[in-house]
């Protein structure tokens, strides 16, 4: 339930920040920045844990699947939510994270480490939705846009945390003391929310049967797309996306005709405000992704940046995110609206700048490229992070009254959806742009600047949604 006190028109950080609203505060977001964090702290150490058990032809499963239990588990939150509450849903969670965590710091073999990464993500999927499912319950309505704005933050700062911790203990050679730190701040987590969260509602429906054809679609669209993305040869790149394509409009013709719904109801039959919602995230969020993913490896081999130097100029698109989200979660009315219609502008402008500078190495000093790499990051960061806590609310805004769980739930399942097929989008960018010289290499400039033309694509494709009637409509409702 949420505090009783009066809430002004534009509440601040304060608000949010106090009282009751505090502790709440600390179990939302502190269960995304768990799996946030636990996220890039396994990308930092995952070629430490390579070289101590093996299992390098299994480097990228260890990503592919914990995006794809994520999703799973953020999937299924609302249904979660539905039969134990949202305490219950939490405690759950954080057991099942903690397991996964504890198998990942006893594993002797790669095989071993993949299924603690799937239990770690299929837990973590469920706090990730939780956290967003919670908002409307737990704050009024007013705190919505910087309670959304506080969750996206934890991204940012998990960008800056990870690659930290991750790498001082990979450089002491104690990997698996870097996932073992995750355990009591799990518990912790875990703690605040039986402490400020309700338990499950008496006389609440326990919820529909859980959508299992379409979540199997989806796993199996993201595997094809995952297998697509790093195909050796134009024939495998063309079976894994031909068949990523088909399961991706299985999904949404099952979807639409099932009883048993993944997203809300009439997210995918036209005009739907919360399906242009959707997508406008997800192009936003994948913009991102795609970002981050090879970035380090272009200013490593275009620059010459150390892996610690590049991690953290890619930092720079989080925190741009971060300032951006919270300098923005104050809007008002109509500056709600221009800040959600600016984001894919910057972020547009941002993806030219990086696929012009990031080739652009050595010609007159490294310095300007470098400086328009930082600047074309923080603007991009920026854009994402003006729009994104917006959309948010306005899916919470839009959404029917009997499936406001399912549709806020369904803002993580979005985005990581985004995540795994932003990352094989990606790598196919690179693939086919790269190609091999004549060493047997790939041409890294020719790489750069493809994927960022491509990346570019996402961002103006939400500007025409921007232009549709649904979301205008949802524009208007959220004014």
């Amino acid at each position: 339930m949420t505090d009783t006190h009066t809430v002004s028109t534009s509440p601040g950080w304060g608000e949010l920040l106090s009282g009751g609203n505090l502790i709440r505060s600390i179990a939302l977001s502190g269960g995304v920045a768990l799996h946030a964090v636990n996220l890039y702290i396994s990308t930092t150490i995952l070629p430490s844990v390579v070289r101590e058990i093996g299992g390098m032809d299994y480097y990228a499963w260890n990503m592919t699947l914990f995006v794809v239990a994520s999703i799973l588990g953020a999937a299924l939150s609302s249904p979660v939510l539905a039969h134990v509450g949202p305490r219950g849903g939490y405690g759950i969670a954080g057991l099942i994270f903690i397991i996964g965590t504890l198998v990942c710091t006893m594993a002797n073999d790669m095989p071993i480490m993949l299924v603690g990464r799937l239990v770690q993500g299929f837990g973590g999927g469920i706090l990730l939705a939780l956290a967003y499912a919670m908002v409307r319950r737990v704050y009024v309505e007013q705190l919505w846009p910087r309670a959304l704005a506080l969750l996206s933050s934890m991204w940012g700062i998990a960008t800056l945390l990870g690659p930290a911790v991750g790498g001082v203990f990979a450089e002491l050679g104690l990997w698996r003391g870097a996932f073992l730190v995750l355990v009591p701040f799990a518990a912790l987590v875990v703690l605040a929310a039986v402490f400020v969260l309700p338990q499950r509602e008496p006389g609440r429906s326990p919820g529909e049967p859980l959508p299992l054809t379409q979540l199997l679609l989806l796993t199996l669209a993201v595997f094809a797309a995952s297998w697509g993305g790093v195909g050796k040869d134009l024939s495998s790149i063309a079976i894994g996306m031909a068949a990523a394509l088909v399961l991706i409009v299985l999904l949404v013709l099952v979807e639409r005709r099932s009883n048993c719904k993944l997203l809300p109801r009439n997210t995918f039959r036209l005009p739907a405000a919360l399906g242009s919602l959707y997508s406008t995230s997800a192009l936003l969020a994948g913009t991102v992704t795609c970002t981050e993913i090879f970035l380090p490896l272009f200013l490593q081999e275009l620059h010459g940046r150390s892996p610690l130097q590049a991690g953290y100029i890619a930092a720079v698109m989080s925190a741009g995110w971060t300032a951006a989200a919270i300098s923005a979660s104050g809007f008002q009315a109509r500056r709600r609206v221009i800040a959600v219609h600016a984001g894919p502008v910057l972020s547009v402008g941002a993806m030219v700048i990086l696929a012009a500078a990031l080739p652009w190495a050595g010609q007159i000093g490294d310095w300007l490229p470098l400086t328009l790499i930082c600047g074309a990051l923080v603007v991009g960061g920026a854009g994402v992070g003006l729009a994104y806590p917006h959309l948010s609310a306005m899916v919470l805004r839009v959404a029917p009254p009997d499936e406001a769980d399912n549709a806020a739930s369904s803002i993580m399942t979005v985005q990581l959806c985004a995540t795994a097929f932003g990352a094989a989008l990606a790598g196919l960018a690179v693939n086919l742009a790269g190609g091999s010289t004549s060493s047997g290499g790939i041409d890294v400039a020719n790489a750069a600047r493809w994927l960022f033309i491509t990346v570019a694509v996402a961002p103006a494709f939400c500007l025409l949604i921007m232009n549709s009637a649904s979301f205008t409509q949802a524009s208007e409702r959220y004014r």
